[in-house]
């Protein structure tokens, strides 16, 4: 037996979480609230379905063939919250020469998440802004514990690609943006950072919960903002992938 964790659902072939194909599992329960989230439905922890790790661990080793260019992403939610399943589970896919990858926000503090980043063999690190307040508004929380995050893999050299949502009016601003590429160029431990023009397909998910969808007026990025940030990027010599 394993550990119990509870889990939203299972991307057996995914292309867009890490380095290769992957087997995408999203857990159940986030303490953000982003107000672009597209899977506001993985908030609530309670209403995840119960797994074992071991059980999870064993479905995953029968997709070895189809993720052998990737591995395993746990994402969510916040992979964070649930420390015991989640170590448990990167262990067990370790043990078997599964490459393993963890989308977080970093919203956790150190001394619940290290256990995780050290048995992972990489992070997928969102950061929703530097600034204070603007991460506050964004999320409900501010940085500190992803910028924490994001030093704890600097010193352990532990790989990290970064993820970071333009929205028009809120992280879609040149000046945040040349301020994110200066701090974000002194960590060596970052191969490349994932520009995502922010989109409005979750909205719906709002709707279907009753909840109050503050952006959905807000515009698709342009091609001239993202030409404005790739010039940021390339001035400061950083590995980018901005996904149009």
């Amino acid at each position: 037996m394993g550990i119990t964790g509870y889990i939203h659902s299972v991307e057996s072939f995914g292309t867009l979480d890490g380095p290769g194909v992957r087997y995408v599992l999203f857990l159940q329960g986030c303490g953000l609230r982003c107000l672009y989230c597209h899977n506001p439905d993985t908030w609530n922890p309670s209403c995840g379905k119960a797994v074992d790790s071991e059980q999870v661990a064993a479905d995953i080793v029968s997709y070895r063939n189809f993720i052998r260019t990737g591995g395993i992403a746990i994402s969510g939610g916040e992979p964070f919250l649930q420390p015991e399943f989640v170590v448990d589970l990167l262990q067990r896919c370790r043990k078997n020469a599964i490459h393993t990858a963890v989308d977080t926000a970093g919203s956790v503090p150190l001394s619940i998440s290290k256990p995780i980043i050290d048995a992972a063999d990489m992070l997928l690190l969102d950061i929703k802004s530097l600034d204070e307040e603007l991460c506050k508004r964004l999320t409900g929380q501010g940085p500190e514990n992803t910028l924490a995050t994001l030093d704890y893999c600097e010193q352990t050299k532990k790989r990290v690609w970064l993820r970071h949502v333009l929205v028009p009016g809120l992280t879609l601003d040149k000046a945040l943006l040349e301020e994110m590429a200066d701090y974000l160029r002194f960590f060596s431990c970052i191969e490349l950072t994932e520009l995502l023009p922010f989109h409005k397909m979750g909205e719906f998910k709002w709707k279907e919960l009753n909840l109050q969808y503050e952006l959905g007026e807000t515009p698709a990025p342009s091609k001239e903002e993202l030409q404005m940030v790739k010039r940021i990027f390339e001035k400061n010599s950083l590995r980018y992938l901005l996904k149009e």
